[in-house]
């Protein structure tokens, strides 16, 4: 079983977004660079994670971090990503 940091991680990956350029972190404190040509994209991915029922902050302009509680199941963390997937349909 993977720790859920790298679980989070490898789903992150797996969306193979052509909006995310990097993904990275350190246990379950992971974050994700949008690569977009609009300054705000990241702040308008918020947003839309908020609309979908997940909370994540953006930081320095395009990166945005997520920091999930430390009892957070595999399962779970496969539906916040489900979330961050059709999220990422705002910056289309």
């Amino acid at each position: 079983m993977l720790p859920m940091g790298e679980l989070l991680r490898n789903e992150l990956t797996a969306l193979q977004s052509k909006h995310i350029s990097l993904i990275r972190g350190k246990g379950l404190l992971n974050a994700i660079v949008i690569d977009h040509p609009h300054k705000d994209a990241a702040w308008e991915l918020c947003l839309q994670l908020k609309e979908n029922g997940l909370l994540a902050k953006p930081t320095h302009g395009d990166k945005i971090r997520f920091a999930p509680p430390l009892v957070i199941t595999g399962s779970q963390i496969k539906d916040a990503v489900t979330i961050i997937g059709k999220s990422l349909a705002v910056l289309d």
